[in-house]
């Protein structure tokens, strides 16, 4: 009998335990700020409502840093991939307390991370991260992309030199702004003190402005729509 009830017990341990882990894994976002700007990304069995919201607070964050007193999107995402490849992005500065957020709920979908990765601390073999892939307009990024995927020598840093030369296109390409969203930003907040983190002024961009002349830099492509 004392055998059957200490049995009961452990199992009912086991069950809590199971259903606070569930409870860990399913926690989900309350404040979506972009709701208004729609869909523009959507991957099968992940939630869609809180893979743009963390596209979209992405945009907002280097728009609102790297734009600062000349926003302009174009200038935002030039700066970013540069900075980026060459992992000179200090993210403290860039990520805003609403991005944060979102990481601490995207942290929770262990499916998106590989976080003993060398390279990266995104799940290159994710169902997202090939739904992104699949999803990228441009022939030529696509085919790089998955050339380094196949030969499992994929990188930010080996990718980089041919995402400097068409970052543009990721004003309309939302599946490839995804790309640098999750391998260039959110994967790299897993080595960031979170707790530096305040919150920024709101960029106000003109979506007709003409991008304001670029810093020299050594990268050729900085400052220039292609």
């Amino acid at each position: 009998m004392m055998k059957q009830k200490l049995n009961l017990i452990v199992f009912l341990i086991v069950i809590t335990f199971c259903s606070c882990e569930k409870k860990t894994k399913e926690e989900t976002l309350s404040d979506f700020k972009f709701a208004e700007k729609g869909i523009v990304l959507n991957c099968d069995g992940f939630d869609a409502k809180l893979l743009n919201e963390a596209l979209f607070s992405f945009e907002e964050d280097i728009i609102a840093h790297y734009g600062k007193d000349n926003p302009n999107v174009t200038r935002a995402y030039s700066q970013f991939v540069s900075y980026a490849t060459r992992n000179r992005v200090k993210y403290a500065e860039v990520v805003s307390p609403h991005t944060v957020e979102i990481f601490e709920v995207l942290k929770t979908k262990s499916e998106l991370w590989n976080p003993n990765g060398a390279k990266s601390k995104l799940n290159y073999d994710s169902p997202v991260f090939k739904c992104i892939v699949d999803n990228i307009s441009d022939n030529n990024l696509k085919t790089t992309l998955n050339a380094l995927l196949t030969t499992n020598s994929m990188s930010p840093k080996l990718f980089g030199p041919a995402l400097q030369s068409k970052y543009s296109l990721a004003i309309r390409d939302k599946y490839l702004s995804a790309y640098m969203a999750f391998d260039l930003f959110y994967a790299k907040l897993f080595d960031v003190d979170l707790n530096q983190v305040t919150e920024k002024p709101k960029a106000k961009v003109d979506f007709n402005k003409l991008p304001p002349k670029a810093p020299e830099t050594n990268d050729p492509h900085a400052g220039h729509n292609h």
